[in-house]
């Protein structure tokens, strides 16, 4: 267990206690620390999608209209700000409609898809499948489909990942396995196993799946473990969708810059998705955009790492868990019940990510409900983290010490508010009836 801090302040206690709070990154800290990525790493994963794009075309028909491209819309959800009772003065509320991407259904497409790609994409140069500027739909075909036959492509997941890795393995062709936690939904499980894949149920927690997945797979000699603590590739197939995200706030006539900031706010697990697009952002975008993550009151793992990381958390250690201070690592949201961040994320966002915040499991509910009723959009109670965001920074202490250290109280009405949902496309109906009957029945408020 963690020894008592120093000085048990107000934001400690809320730790501890799982009351909601705002953690912000001090001001003045350096925000230009060597990264073990650039801006040309995020351009060549958007290069390797590009690449792929005819050949998942083939794969998933439901592509053609995109050309082959994973992509969300951005959408205003004026009446979503209206719910939320963000006032015009402080600006305007738009979403990155993830919690709709194509073939996975929610924003572990971007990473999940990436990686199997690139390791698809090194395999079948090594064994001659293709040459370099080929078209890529030779890789649907037989030869290709029975030398991926040989090697086994694994994860472990709360859900969402699970996904990704199991529709875009197993419909290239490999065996594909998903190492799933006890919190992971059975309509999850049941969809990867209606696709071919195994799936391996683990009594404990996502530390314990992914561990147990990385252990398997090392003993199989063609198998490859996508890692979602420790990747790269995933991180980096999440950076590239800052490069789409840039065309369409244009596209929009939304400016970043200093008389309109943008503020972005990311569900946040493990911590490897929305690093990895907060890095993106800030490396396409500048220093005008805002990142913040959004975690359950009991699972905010990725805010233990950055206090400990900031001294405000004595005896921490270098790699805390939410076990530490006290808490479950219990939530509804399944795919943020993670109890220790990712350390190639938080190395990255320690001195990058502007903020991360709390939230309580009734208020994912409710704002669910009323994104459903004020926009017809149907998610999951994890991608509903985000819109507790616009209130935390607007309308607390600590929101309105951030805006005033960064000298931005006098250009929020000229503000963007940017929600990243992160899934739901594939929740069942009768699953979905009833998150929403709980957000409309709940007393939550953000």
């Amino acid at each position: 267990m963690i020894a008592p801090p120093a000085i048990d302040s107000e934001p400690v206690r809320s730790l501890r206690q799982g009351r909601p709070l705002l953690w912000t990154r001090p001001a003045g800290a350096d925000t230009n620390e060597a990264s073990p990525f650039t801006l040309e790493d995020v351009r060549q994963a958007r290069a390797r999608f590009d690449r792929f794009a005819p050949l998942l075309t083939v794969l998933f028909p439901e592509l053609h209209e995109t050309a082959g491209a994973i992509e969300s819309a951005l959408l205003p959800v004026d009446g979503m700000r209206a719910a939320l009772r963000l006032p015009e003065s402080q600006g305007r509320l738009w979403i990155k409609a993830d919690h709709d991407l194509p073939v996975a259904g929610s924003i572990k497409a971007r990473g999940g898809v990436h990686e199997v790609l690139e390791f698809a994409e090194a395999l079948a140069l090594r064994e001659g499948l293709i040459q370099a500027g080929d078209n890529y739909r030779v890789l649907a075909g037989p030869q290709a489909r029975a030398s991926f036959s040989r090697h086994q492509v694994a994860v472990g997941s709360t859900g969402n990942l699970g996904l990704a890795i199991g529709v875009i393995a197993s419909a290239l062709g490999f065996r594909t396995s998903v190492h799933m936690s006890a919190d992971a939904k059975e309509w999850k499980k049941a969809r990867l196993r209606a696709r071919g894949v195994t799936v391996v149920e683990h009594a404990g927690d996502y530390e314990k799946a992914v561990a147990a997945g990385r252990a398997r797979v090392q003993a199989d000699p063609n198998g490859y473990f996508v890692d979602d603590e420790r990747s790269s590739s995933l991180f980096l197939g999440y950076a590239a969708a800052a490069l789409h995200l840039r065309d369409q706030l244009r596209d929009a006539a939304i400016a970043v810059d200093a008389a309109h900031p943008l503020f972005v706010y990311l569900p946040c697990g493990v911590g490897g998705a929305p690093g990895g697009i907060a890095f993106g952002l800030k490396e396409v975008l500048g220093p005008h955009v805002h990142c913040f993550f959004a975690e359950p009151t009991q699972s905010p793992c990725f805010l233990v790492r950055m206090m400990a990381g900031s001294g405000q958390l004595p005896g921490a250690g270098a790699t805390p868990s939410v076990y530490d201070v006290g808490l479950s690592n219990r939530t509804e949201a399944d795919g943020l019940a993670v109890p220790r961040a990712s350390e190639l994320a938080a190395g990255v966002m320690a001195t990058r990510l502007d903020g991360v915040y709390t939230v309580a499991d009734d208020v994912l509910f409710t704002d669910l409900a009323r994104l459903h009723d004020s926009e017809g959009l149907r998610i999951e109670p994890s991608a509903a983290a985000g819109f507790s965001g616009p209130a935390r920074l607007c309308a607390t202490p600590a929101g309105q010490a951030y805006l005033a250290s960064r000298g931005l109280a006098q250009a929020m009405r000229g503000a963007t508010h940017l929600v990243w949902t992160t899934g739901g496309r594939f929740v069942p109906p009768e699953e979905f009836d009833r998150f929403l009957s709980r957000g409309r029945s709940s007393p939550a408020d953000t």
